[in-house]
C-alpha cells in the first residue's frame, strides 16, 4: 500500500512539473495568422522562439484566424479560455471590424466583452491596437482608433497603439496587397509587442 502511495506521488509530481509552464493565448485575425506566409515566418512563432530563447516557460497558442472580426473573436473565447487556461491573452482583432466599416460602438463592445472574460478566467490581456488607412474617411478611423485607447486607458491594460507601427505604409514591409506585412516585418511586429509583453511574463 505504502508503495502504491509513493508512485502516486511520484507521477502527480512529474505531472505537475510537466505542466508548470504557462499558456499565451494569442487570438486575432490575419496579420497574427501569418496570412500568405509560412507559420513558421509569422511573428507569433517567432514569440515562441524569444520566449524559449529568454528562457521564459510558456507555450504560446496562436488561435488566430484570417478574416475573423472582434465578433468573431468573442464568440470563440469562451471555448479557449476552458481549453487553454491561458496566464495571458493577447488580442489583435478589430482591423476586419475597421476595413467593413463596421460600427466602432460594436468593436468596442465585443473587445470589452473580451477583455471580461479573459479577466474572469484569471488571464492578463494584452491589447494590440489598430489604425486605419485615411481614405476610409477622417470620421470613421478617428473614432476607430479612439476604441482601442478608450479600452485601454479604462481596463489599464498593457497596450500598443498602433501593432503595425513601423510596418504599415513602409515600403518593403507589406505584401503587394497592401494589408498583410511581409516575412520581413515579422520580427518589427514582434519588438512592437515585446516591451508591454515582457513585464508580465
Amino acid at each position: 500500500m505504502r508503495k502504491w502511495l509513493r508512485s502516486g506521488v511520484l507521477v502527480l509530481l512529474c505531472w505537475t512539473q510537466g505542466a508548470a509552464a504557462g499558456t499565451l493565448l494569442v487570438v486575432g485575425d490575419s496579420i497574427s495568422a501569418a496570412f500568405g506566409l509560412e507559420t513558421s515566418q509569422g511573428w507569433v512563432h517567432l514569440l515562441q522562439q524569444r520566449l524559449d530563447t529568454e528562457g521564459i516557460d510558456h507555450q504560446v497558442v496562436n488561435a488566430s484566424i484570417s478574416g475573423d472580426t472582434s465578433a468573431g473573436g468573442l464568440a470563440r473565447l469562451p471555448m479557449l479560455l476552458e481549453e487553454h487556461a491561458p496566464e495571458v491573452v493577447i488580442l489583435e482583432l478589430g482591423g476586419n471590424d475597421g476595413l467593413r466599416g463596421q460600427s466602432p460602438a460594436q468593436l468596442k463592445d465585443n473587445l470589452e466583452a473580451m477583455i471580461e472574460q479573459s479577466r474572469e478566467a484569471g488571464a492578463e490581456v494584452v491589447l494590440l491596437g489598430m489604425r486605419l488607412p485615411p481614405n476610409l474617411g477622417q470620421r470613421y478611423t478617428t473614432a476607430f482608433a479612439q476604441v482601442f485607447d478608450t479600452l485601454a486607458e479604462d481596463n489599464k491594460l498593457p497596450y500598443v497603439p498602433f501593432f503595425l507601427e513601423g510596418v504599415g505604409g513602409v515600403e518593403g514591409m507589406m505584401q503587394p496587397d497592401r494589408i498583410h506585412p511581409t516575412a520581413g516585418a515579422q520580427q518589427r511586429l514582434l519588438d512592437n509587442v515585446w516591451p508591454v509583453l515582457e513585464p508580465l511574463l
